[in-house]
């Protein structure tokens, strides 16, 4: 299955290939900026893969040389005085500013200039591959704004105190190195190999059980909102509705028999 939303002026795509949920970005000529109708077409991606159950994890990506610019400000200011970027309600809202949140996990593959709000969209996802030569930059302060998907919370919260603001107040450029120092990706590869490492990661993840994979997402995201003491409380229910599982039972079968476990996320 293969969807493309909004096609003119630039698009966001999607596939769903064995499991994966593949969602790219597409305006490459105009450094895939993002126009109103690539946000709204980023929330309604997020969305079907939310509720597409053949899909176990999803890999973000972008054509061209670059990964994004950030948002194409003339056509998006109007809507920047909001606490989300268009976002309706019951939508998934990929900067994870409010409700619902996503049940299943992202992997994001960023090249080239990944400023602004690609920053803040990978940042809210839960692991990012580089290019090597990746060009990184929050540059809001030098257009009289503040970030607001996300940047000021998860690169507090990433790097530290000074740390983030180094970049936050500066607006410098930092390269992939440095992005990887601060927490920010988790993996440098050869330029031009970043979404095919996002896609291997993605299908490791994708054969490992749902439920389980949900449940540890779920409550290390609880733990990092609310704290450690309620994550913790938490493990001992968790585990037994996880024991309960189908899941369970083939993967205890399948270490007995020595074979690869056949999840069905029930």
């Amino acid at each position: 299955m293969t969807e493309k939303t909004d096609s003119a002026d630039g698009r966001i795509t999607t596939e769903l290939r064995d499991g994966l949920f593949l969602i790219g970005i597409d305006r490459p000529a105009k450094l895939n900026g993002f126009k109103p109708v690539m946000l709204r077409g980023m929330e309604q991606a997020y969305t079907r893969y939310e509720h597409e159950p053949e899909a176990r994890c999803a890999v973000v990506f972008a054509e061209g040389a670059n990964f994004t610019a950030g948002l194409d400000l003339p056509k998006v200011a109007p809507y920047l005085g909001q606490n989300t970027l268009l976002v309706e309600e019951g939508e998934i809202d990929p900067f994870e500013s409010r409700p619902p949140l996503r049940s299943k996990p992202v992997v994001f593959a960023v090249h080239g200039i990944c400023f602004t709000l690609g920053i803040e969209m990978m940042l809210a996802a839960d692991v990012v591959v580089a290019a090597a030569d990746t060009r990184f930059a929050q540059v809001e302060v030098k257009r009289g704004l503040m970030p607001t998907g996300g940047a000021t919370i998860r690169m507090v919260q990433r790097a530290g105190w000074g740390n983030a603001m180094r970049y936050l107040l500066t607006g410098d450029e930092f390269d992939a190195q440095t992005a990887l120092r601060l927490g920010f990706i988790q993996e440098i590869v050869e330029p031009g190999r970043q979404r095919e490492r996002a896609i291997e990661l993605a299908q490791t993840i994708a054969a490992q059980a749902p439920l389980a994979v949900a449940a540890t997402l779920w409550n290390a995201r609880v733990a990092l909102l609310e704290g450690p003491d309620t994550a913790g409380a938490l493990f001992g229910a968790t585990q037994t509705r996880l024991l309960a599982s189908e899941d369970f039972q083939d993967g205890l079968r399948s270490f007995k028999e020595k074979r690869a476990p056949r999840f069905k996320g029930k």
